[in-house]
């Protein structure tokens, strides 16, 4: 209401605004633009400055806030100079100083709020009262703020490492966020040092790198890095560990989100907790020591021993290590890098048996391969430091020992199949895993066979790779294997893999692997171990044609003309949408049974046309998503692309490089797109109007059109004529849109009257019939029927929209006419099959030798708002002319007119039916001798109306009963004499009622009412015989 309130003051000031000086400056509030976002339990603080006001004056502010599940109603907050301004649900955090003002300057502050909550969500005020005289321009300013759950996570597991100097670091930090808007996160990792906290590198929310000052000479040497690995993780870093790096990291986030100004705005933040890092130093000491990747390994398996020298500054000094087997010296790299090996290790070194390789400056590696049982044995390394110069060693420093066992490996390996690809679709990837567990380490040579079993239970073998590493394939796959569908490998020394693309539905069933170990005897041969065979793995491959659905929509099933209309067509379930689609396009026009190709979107991303190219192309567009469904819209839409739309997809798979196999196929629903033309907005005049006229005057008749449905429509005009609203009426003349005339009936053929009756478009608006030198027979009722044309997408016109004008009456008027005809309405009834008669009586006429033309007219009482029919007419020579059904010679003898006298004419009519009832009147037409001793037509009027009706006679059952004597007697007088007689006999015995002679003792029926009374029974029992009696 405050708020509605402000910006009516403003209007009402406008007219005041006006009239002042214009070096006044207007006022202008401005806040930050929306909307802004933050999280719960954050600070904001949202800048609110007022420009357009006296720089020394102190402007006050109001803040508000509404909720958008109550927009009407504004809730205040904080003001700058009153105290009681806020309401109750935020007076508790202004005066805990949760919420306060900022001044900045006169004109400017800032709202805080330290901790948002939910409920601070929706659309700030910021108002601000007038400190001028009068009012112009702005006084407040809106901004919409969303608050959302802090999301943001940050983990480092804490633990106690302990490192030597020189040594590298590693820590991981792991960051989530589930913020629903786009944010960015930046790291930085610190070092603590007592109450010290030292930036060691940043990775900034713009992704840049910013080492710390310590550290950036350090980052450029790469000994400092920080690494994004993944989404959520972010690993620091540091070779070459220092002793003034001891002390605790830890890493810190913190999530942006960008303004609508482009300024980025902390959201939230996280610090983890802290990874203790002891460095210990170890001056110009150094240590040895070793370790092997296996102690029990099987004869013919390799062996490696790795040296490890833990010294400070290794680069800058000079070492050599030397490797002993049971306390002898067998392999010595010297610090010139020069290799020294002893007794059969030279040799073996020839059969590349024996290598050895200097990792880093600190790790020495010796490899043993194809060992037998006399490298067995213990092991240690030996470390002598020495100067540059060759003076020989000045320290040397031994290993611990370690055992190494060699043994001939043992038949006890586990083989287990898995696969994760169990129940996939028809063309998708299978993919197995051969796991190969032994109890313990054996290098024995393995080799594998996979296998299946189908439906029927037949067993094949797919793909083996021998003991060699050498794969072979199998005959019923070799063409499979061939074209890459079917692969092996050997990803580590104890996994082989099966990969099956482009599976097909006859490989569903179960699958196996087939594993031999092989190991080498003294002669240098391989000899089988065994034979393991892994457990089943079952296999469902549903076809895609069972579960291939394709579903046809549009928004839009009604459009019109020019309008534009879309159909999707959807291709599911959604696991399909890595499959190539062709979608073709059909098309059943509107009341046609025939179909069309319309269009084929390919898999290869081509179009193809179909029959209906012509009419569509140039229309249509057709878009193909990354989901394979396909969008269809049409263009300037007409009837001819109104019908029926279906879809058919097909699913094609590349089988091999340059071959593609459809592999499923669907039809979508029907949908039915209706295409309406636009509403006609024709509009005719609709008021009816009277023209009065001489016998000779030229009328004209105006068709106006008062609004039309486009400014390019086109219009046909056709006028009618009727003598009388209830009589049928004639077509004169049409005047179609390219304006040519035609005439019809009577005008046709007649010159005379089509020189007469003219139509001119005298505007694009208004169409004029134009009738020269008049005679009373063109006086009668005229109208216009107009039909508006427009041109469809198509360049095809179409008939849009008809209307009807108001009738015009056109009276002619002869000069010295009295013609008149007894016009009083009668009523008559008469019987059917009776005749009668029907009089028409002329009273006045303008000559003494007049002659008549007499027309009768009938409308039938059934239908009242019938047009009239014309039955018969009697011309000035008495000769008789029938009109409609009237022309059959039944008829023709039935309607009789007579002249009775020159003045009175009568319609017969014989044997009425009721189907005669209705409304009968004459007109008369009276012809006069002009002075050229020529007959003309003077004028003519018309007789009252007689309604007739006639009574159908229906057969009675009193007509019937006095039709025939013998039935009149047996209906009513023989019941009556016998209704007479019952009556008599009736009171005959109540005034004579007789005694029976029987004794009361006989068994009889009947009971003697003086028995009744004699014997003293109760009053029940009495009352039970006069009941049975």
């Amino acid at each position: 209401m405050e708020r509605s309130q402000r910006t009516w003051l403003t209007l009402l000031a406008l007219p005041l605004l006006l009239s002042l000086d214009l070096c006044i400056a207007q006022r202008k509030v401005k806040l930050q633009e929306g909307p802004l976002i933050r999280a719960e339990g954050r600070h904001i603080a949202i800048q609110c400055e007022v420009s357009g006001i006296q720089q020394s004056v102190e402007q006050n502010f109001e803040w508000s806030i509404t909720h958008s599940r109550n927009p009407t109603l504004p809730i205040q907050i904080i003001s700058t100079y009153n105290s009681n301004f806020p309401y109750a649900m935020y007076k508790r955090r202004v005066e805990a100083g949760e919420i306060y003002i900022e001044r900045i300057k006169n004109d400017s502050v800032r709202l805080h709020i330290t901790n948002l909550q939910k409920s601070d969500e929706g659309e700030f005020e910021c108002y601000t009262p007038n400190t001028e005289s009068t009012y112009w321009g702005s006084y407040n300013a809106l901004v919409n703020l969303t608050v959302i759950p802090d999301t943001l996570r940050a983990t480092l597991v804490p633990k106690v490492l302990n490192k030597v100097e020189g040594d590298s670091l590693e820590l991981v930090c792991e960051v989530y966020k589930q913020t629903p808007y786009h944010t960015h996160v930046a790291v930085t990792w610190y070092l603590q040092k007592e109450n010290q906290n030292i930036r060691v590198i940043s990775l900034t929310k713009g992704f840049t790198l910013h080492a710390g000052e310590l550290y950036k000479q350090r980052q450029k040497s790469g000994d400092v890095q920080l690494d994004k690995i993944g989404t959520t993780s972010f690993k620091l870093t540091i070779h070459k560990l220092q002793k003034s790096e001891q002390g605790q990291f830890y890493c810190h986030s913190i999530e942006w989100i960008q303004d609508q100004d482009k300024s980025w705005q902390e959201l939230t933040e996280r610090r983890t907790d802290n990874v203790t890092v002891n460095v210990k130093s170890m001056g110009k000491d150094f240590l040895a020591l070793i370790k092997a990747t296996e102690v029990n390994i099987d004869v013919g398996g390799s062996l490696e021993i790795t040296c490890i020298i833990k010294a400070q500054n290794t680069v800058d000094r000079f070492f050599s290590v030397a490797w002993f087997l049971n306390h002898d010296e067998i392999v010595r790299f010297g610090s010139n890098a020069v290799l020294s090996l002893h007794g059969e290790y030279g040799m073996r070194e020839n059969s590349r048996g024996v290598a050895v390789r200097k990792k880093t400056d600190k790790e020495y590696i010796l490899k043993l391969y194809q060992i037998q049982v006399e490298d067995g044995g213990k092991y240690h390394c030996q470390v002598e430091e020495s100067e540059k110069v060759a003076t020989g060693a000045f320290s040397s420093k031994k290993s611990e020992e370690i055992i190494v066992i060699v043994q001939q490996p043992k038949a006890d390996l586990k083989v287990v199949i898995s696969s994760n690809t169990t129940q996939i679709l028809e063309g998708d990837f299978l993919h197995f895993a051969c796991h190969i567990h032994s109890v313990t380490s054996t290098n024995s040579q393995l080799s594998i066979i996979w296998q299946f079993k189908n439906k029927q239970s037949i067993m094949s073998d797919i793909i083996e790779m021998n003991h060699y590493g050498v794969q072979v394939a199998t005959k019923p796959y070799h063409k499979r294997i061939i074209n890459g569908d079917v692969r092996m490998a050997r990803v580590r020394s104890d996994i082989f893999t099966l990969g099956i693309y482009n599976a097909w539905t006859s490989d569903e069933g179960l699958y196996s692997c087939k594993v031999m170990q092989w190991a080498v005897n003294g002669n240098q041969k391989w000899d089988l171990i065994k034979e393991y065979i892994s457990n089943d793995e079952a296999v469902t491959i549903t076809s895609l044609e069972s579960i291939l659905k394709v579903t046809a929509i549009t928004r839009s099933p009604t459009t019109s003309y020019y309008g534009t209309f879309s159909i999707q067509c959807y291709i599911q379930p959604s696991s399909l949408r890595h499959l190539p689609a062709s979608v073709s396009w059909k098309f059943q026009p509107a009341n046609s049974n025939d179909s069309y190709h319309l269009v084929t979107f390919s898999y290869d991303t081509s179009i193809v046309w179909g029959d209906k190219e012509v009419e569509f192309k140039g229309k249509i567009t057709v878009e193909k998503t990354a989901s394979n469904n396909v969008h269809l819209r049409v263009s300037r839409a007409s009837n001819l692309e109104a019908g029926k739309f279906l879809c058919n997809a097909e699913l094609w798979k590349r089988q091999h490089p340059n071959e593609w196999v459809m592999k499923a196929s669907a039809t979508s629903n029907i949908v039915q797109v209706v295409v309406f033309p636009p509403v006609s907005l024709l509009q005719l005049a609709q008021q009816e109007s009277t023209t009065r006229k001489m016998i000779n005057d030229m009328v004209e008749l105006d068709c106006q059109i008062f609004a039309q449905t486009q400014n390019d429509s086109q219009f046909s005009v056709t006028w009618f004529f009727t003598k009388s609203q209830r009589q049928k009426e004639d077509i004169i003349l049409n005047i179609d849109r390219n304006n040519i005339v035609q005439y019809y009936g009577e005008f046709q053929n007649n010159d005379q009257k089509r020189k007469k009756f003219q139509v001119v478009k005298t505007s694009k608006d208004l169409y004029k019939l134009i009738i020269e030198k008049t005679d009373v027979n063109d006086g009668g009722n005229y109208y216009c029927h107009v039909t508006e044309w427009l041109l469809d997408p198509n360049n095809i016109w179409y008939n849009v929209g008809d209307a009807v004008s108001a009738r015009t009456t056109v009276e002619i008027h002869t000069p010295g006419a009295n013609l008149h005809v007894f016009d009083d309405n009668k009523h008559e009834s008469i019987s059917e099959d009776a005749a009668f008669e029907l009089e028409c009586l002329i009273i006045n006429q303008t000559q003494a030798q007049s002659q008549f033309s007499v027309t009768w007219y009938f409308q039938n009482e059934v239908d009242p708002k019938a047009p009239w029919k014309k039955l018969l007419q009697s011309d000035r020579n008495n000769i008789l002319k029938y009109y409609g059904s009237l022309q059959t010679n039944s008829q023709k003898l039935k309607f009789q007119s007579a002249k009775v006298s020159n003045n009175n004419y009568k319609l017969m009519v014989q044997n009425a039916a009721p189907s005669d009832s209705g409304i009968y009147f004459c007109e008369v037409e009276e012809w006069v001798l002009s002075s050229q001793n020529q007959w003309a037509l003077q004028g003519s009027n018309r007789s009252g109306l007689t309604t007739l009706h006639v009574q159908t006679s229906d057969v009675t059952l009193y007509s019937k009963a006095c039709a025939s004597p013998t039935l009149f007697y047996f209906i009513f007088v023989y019941p009556f004499i016998i209704f007479i007689a019952l009556i008599i006999v009736a009171v005959y015995f109540y005034w004579n009622p007789g005694k029976p002679q029987t004794s009361p003792k006989e068994n009889s029926l009947w009971t003697p009412i003086e028995t009744i009374f004699a014997d003293p029974k109760t009053e029940g029992e009495a009352s039970v015989i006069q009941c049975t009696e």
